[in-house]
C-alpha cells in the first residue's frame, strides 16, 4: 500500500507529466513513421485487424512510391530522428524487403520491423542487418499450443522461437518479444516468462486484443475484467523480479497501474509523434486504428502538409469528452483512450480503465 505521501507525490508526477506532453502535442514532431509494406501474410492470425490474407492478388505498394514520401520527409526533419517501420501482413513475403530497407537507410533513416518471425532464417537476418535493420519485434503468443492456435499455423511457434534464437545472437539489434495475451495463454503467462529468460529474452512487451476485425465477436480473444486485473498484477510482479524488462503495450489508460506497468504514464502517439502509410497510400496515425481516421493519401497530398496541417483530431482531444467519458476523472490523464479504440462514429468500443478500477 502506498502513504498519502507517496500517492500524492505520483499524482503531482502524473500531472506535470501529462502538462509535458500536452507540449508535445503543440509541436508534434515526427518520431515514427510505419509503412504497411504489404497486406499479404503468410499465416492467418485469429485477432488480425487487417484482415490480412495470403492471396498473392493483394498488390503491394510500390516502393519507389513510398520512398517519394521519405524523401519530401528529409526536407523537413533529421531523418536519424524517425524510425520507419516496415510492417504488414508480414513485410518478410515481400521478395524486395532488403532492397526497402537498404534505400530506407540509405535515406538516414533508421529501419525497424515487425514480423511473425516464420521467415526470418540465418540467411534473411544477415541480408537485413547488412541492408541496415536496427530494430525488430517478433510476436511469441503463448507456448507452442496456444501460440498455434492463435496463429493458425502448426508450425508458427516453431519458427518464432527459432527466430528469437537468431535474434539473441545479434549484438547490434534493439528487439523485443510481444505476446497478445488473451484467455487461452493468460494463465500460462508464467512459464512463457520461464521460456523467454531462458531464451536469452531481454525485453517482452504484452498486449491485450481489441474488438476489431477478426477479432470482433471472438469471446475466446478478450479478457474480461477479471483477466485483465490479473494481467497487470502479473506484470507487476514480473517487473519487481527483474528477470527480464517487461511492459503493458500502448492499449490503454491503467488507472491505478500507471506508473507500475510500463516505464511511462499512458498516453497515445497517434497523429502526435506517429503517422502511418496505409497499403493503398492512406495517411493515419498509427497502424493499430482500423476506423476511418484517415486524414489524405500520398497519391493525391503532400504527405508533409497532411502532417503539419491536419490530424487535428489525434491531437484536440476535446470530441472524446462525450458519453462515459465526460463525466469520467481520469479524462485529463487517459484523454479517451487511444485512437485505436474509437469506431468510426467516434464512440468508445473498450474503456481499459473501467475493465480495472472497480476491482
Amino acid at each position: 500500500m502506498q502513504s498519502g505521501y507517496q500517492e500524492e507525490t505520483e499524482r503531482l508526477r502524473k500531472i506535470e507529466y501529462y502538462r509535458r506532453w500536452e507540449q508535445v502535442k503543440l509541436s508534434h514532431p515526427l518520431r515514427q513513421l510505419f509503412w504497411e509494406c504489404t497486406l499479404r501474410c503468410n499465416i492467418e492470425c485469429l485477432h488480425c485487424g487487417s484482415d490480412c490474407r495470403s492471396s498473392k492478388t493483394i498488390a503491394d505498394m510500390p516502393l519507389a512510391d513510398f520512398l517519394r514520401v521519405l524523401d519530401e520527409v528529409t526536407c523537413h526533419v533529421d531523418p536519424e530522428r524517425v524510425l520507419v517501420n516496415t510492417v504488414g501482413g508480414e513485410p518478410l513475403v515481400r521478395k524486395d524487403i532488403v532492397e526497402c530497407g537498404r534505400e530506407i537507410t540509405r535515406r538516414g533513416f533508421l529501419w525497424g520491423m515487425v514480423t511473425n518471425g516464420y521467415l526470418l532464417t540465418a540467411d534473411m537476418l544477415e541480408r537485413l542487418l547488412k541492408a541496415g535493420l536496427c530494430t525488430i519485434a517478433v510476436s511469441l503468443d503463448g507456448l507452442e499450443p496456444e501460440h498455434n492456435w492463435l496463429r493458425g499455423n502448426k508450425n508458427s511457434f516453431y519458427h518464432a522461437v527459432e527466430a528469437i534464437k537468431l535474434l539473441v545472437q545479434s549484438e547490434s539489434l534493439t528487439w523485443d518479444v510481444i505476446t497478445c495475451v488473451n484467455k487461452r495463454n493468460l494463465s500460462r503467462l508464467d512459464e512463457l516468462k520461464g521460456l523467454l529468460v531462458r531464451l536469452g529474452v531481454k525485453h517482452w512487451r504484452c498486449t491485450t486484443i481489441f474488438p476489431s476485425g477478426r477479432a470482433a465477436g471472438n469471446g475466446e480473444l478478450l479478457l474480461d475484467d477479471e483477466e485483465m486485473t490479473a494481467l497487470m498484477e502479473f506484470i507487476v510482479k514480473v517487473r519487481s523480479e527483474g528477470n527480464i524488462d517487461v511492459e503493458y503495450g500502448c492499449d490503454g489508460y491503467m488507472g491505478r497501474y500507471e506508473g507500475k506497468v510500463r516505464n511511462y504514464y499512458y498516453h497515445c502517439l497517434a497523429g502526435i509523434t506517429v503517422a502511418s502509410i496505409l497499403s493503398n497510400g492512406d495517411i493515419s496515425g498509427c497502424l493499430s486504428i482500423r476506423s476511418c481516421y484517415n486524414q489524405g493519401n500520398i497519391y493525391t497530398d503532400s504527405f508533409w502538409k497532411v502532417w503539419n496541417e491536419k490530424f487535428r483530431v489525434y491531437r484536440d482531444l476535446e470530441w472524446k469528452r462525450a458519453g462515459d467519458c465526460a463525466k469520467c476523472g481520469e479524462f485529463d490523464f487517459c484523454q479517451g483512450n487511444g485512437m485505436h479504440l474509437r469506431r468510426d462514429d467516434g464512440s468508445l468500443m473498450l474503456c481499459h480503465f473501467k475493465k480495472i478500477r472497480n476491482l
